[in-house]
């Protein structure tokens, strides 16, 4: 059983630089920073920073150093150098920047606020960064079909709060859903811990505008479902910004339940966690959410939200039914048996909405508060069977040993969607490179154990290298006619995605020998 280890991670990320030989740097004044990044600069063209200033006015093109170095990051432990980065404000000035990008062969990408977790917003080859968050209007709320009209900028919780009046509610919800964007979640096909019930962004967006690599506008799907021909929109949602930029999108909304029940189900073992997610999905129970933290994340989250997580615990699952009143009642009142059966010392219900709003507050500032704990940390992305939880968390364990770092656990249980939080200090060379091996030794397992790569946080520039592992080089061929497709040059968020270069099957770093119990 995954009892309540002897060793305590959570003291270990306290001191989470302890063992490595170098002594670390300390984060150097962003002056003396950037003036080495002058110096290893190429600067963009004048002539190209000019013209997108006579498009755009000078306020909405960012080109100086200190400005650039802004751009370099998303939530990733990526990074990649932009040349400029401009603002538009209008679907024309999306066009007039792809047009002014084509005439001098420069690299575009999009980017909506930076909370990407693959790399998926970052200038790998230069060029122009397009950021969106200044188109952020709702442009249309027909409530009684369900329907919103937004521009890429709008923020998930926004449209959220702009629908609620209407007794509607956009059902996606990632975990930065109060900063990440609509236009974002399209490119990436965001899920979020309600999407067990309700499916990701792709099951709730159902027509794109976009601007084409060329500088032209087309549209793809409509206000229904479903239209005829092959689905363009579906395949544009989750192409990470490779196929077109898009400038408007029309959306899905729900009509709010009439009554939510949410639990909080806690154990000393984390295989008796584990064991209870599988039982409650074979038993046909389908929740609106059902989220699992080890003891060493909720330890750290207890601690900066003070959700009501036990900090003795092993495990937790928060897990939510909603619908009408009766149904909801009977669904919570059978989770908390089969929770109980498989020894949960307590199954706990919020009591109002107040309860409710605190436990999901500890859910999804899980990140902001490890942050607190660790000079920098690495959120992985991999989706397994339910029935390999155990197994999965095991092996998760194993390569925090082997390469000693501290690893947590937060995920979507009930979709099996794992997001290990692999802490380190990215000052330091070696904690870093560790890290890494570590993220790719997990995500080959999720492989092995019939999952893949990504849930919801993308392949970017992270995880490009290891589609060889899911895919092979006749399905990769395919993806990449279908990409040249809608981006024949290549100038639309180059280098992402898939493999680069010859021999791409090969990755760079091999994982460490399964032991007994990863091969079970």
């Amino acid at each position: 059983m995954l009892a309540v280890a002897e060793r305590d991670p959570c003291k270990e990320m306290l001191a989470i630089g302890g063992k490595s030989e170098p002594a670390l740097t300390p984060l150097q004044p962003l002056s003396i920073v950037a003036e080495g990044f002058n110096s290893a600069h190429r600067a963009m063209d004048r002539i190209i920073i000019r013209e997108l200033q006579r498009l755009l006015g000078n306020p909405g093109v960012l080109s100086t150093a200190e400005d650039l170095l802004l751009y370099e990051y998303d939530g990733s432990v990526e990074e990649a150098r932009p040349d400029a980065i401009a603002f538009p404000r209008h679907k024309q000035d999306v066009v007039d920047i792809v047009n002014l990008a084509n005439r001098h062969e420069v690299p575009i990408v999009g980017r909506g606020a930076g909370t990407g977790l693959s790399g998926g917003a970052l200038a790998r080859r230069g060029g122009i960064v397009l950021a969106f968050s200044r188109m952020n209007h709702v442009l249309e709320m027909d409530a009684k079909n369900q329907r919103a009209v937004v521009e890429p900028g709008v923020v998930n919780l926004d449209l959220s709060r702009a629908a609620e009046k209407h007794g509607l509610y956009y059902a996606p919800d990632p975990s930065s859903q109060k900063s990440c964007t609509i236009g974002g979640n399209v490119a990436e096909n965001a899920g979020g811990p309600h999407t067990l019930a309700y499916g990701v962004t792709s099951n709730h967006v159902t027509g794109l505008e976009l601007v084409m690599p060329d500088g032209k506008v087309v549209r793809v799907g409509g206000r229904h479902m479903e239209t005829p021909g092959y689905d363009l929109t579906g395949l544009v949602i989750g192409s990470e910004g490779t196929f077109a930029l898009v400038t408007e999108i029309t959306v899905r909304l729900l009509r709010l339940p009439e009554d939510v029940r949410t639990l909080l189900a806690i154990y000393d073992s984390l295989e008796d966690c584990t064991d209870s997610v599988v039982d409650i999905t074979a038993r046909g129970i389908t929740p609106a959410a059902c989220e699992m933290l080890d003891g060493c994340t909720l330890r750290a989250v207890e601690d900066y939200v003070h959700a009501g997580f036990p900090l003795d615990s092993a495990a937790v699952l928060l897990i939510e039914v909603e619908g009408v009143r009766e149904a909801a009642e009977a669904q919570a009142l059978e989770i908390t048996e089969v929770c109980k059966l498989h020894n949960a010392r307590e199954v706990r219900r919020a009591r109002d909405s107040r309860e409710r709003a605190l436990l999901w507050k500890g859910r999804k500032e899980a990140f902001g508060a490890i942050g607190r704990v660790s000079p920098s940390y690495y959120v992985l992305d991999g989706v397994i069977p339910r029935t390999k939880l155990t197994v999965t968390l095991q092996r998760i364990e194993e390569v925090s040993r082997h390469h000693g770092l501290v690893i947590g656990n937060i995920f979507h249980a009930g979709d099996g969607n794992l997001h290990p939080l692999i802490l380190f200090d990215q000052r330091d060379p070696n904690q870093f490179a560790r890290a890494r091996a570590a993220g790719e030794d997990i995500m080959r397992f999720c492989v092995e154990m019939g999952g893949t790569l990504t849930g919801e946080h993308g392949v970017g520039m992270e995880k490009n290298e290891l589609m060889p592992l899911m895919f092979s080089e006749a399905d990769l061929d395919l993806m990449r006619k279908i990409r040249a497709a809608f981006n024949p040059l290549g100038r639309l968020n180059p280098d992402k995605v898939l493999p680069l270069g010859k021999g791409c099957g090969e990755t760079r770093l091999q994982p460490f020998p399964l032991s007994a119990s990863g091969n079970a």
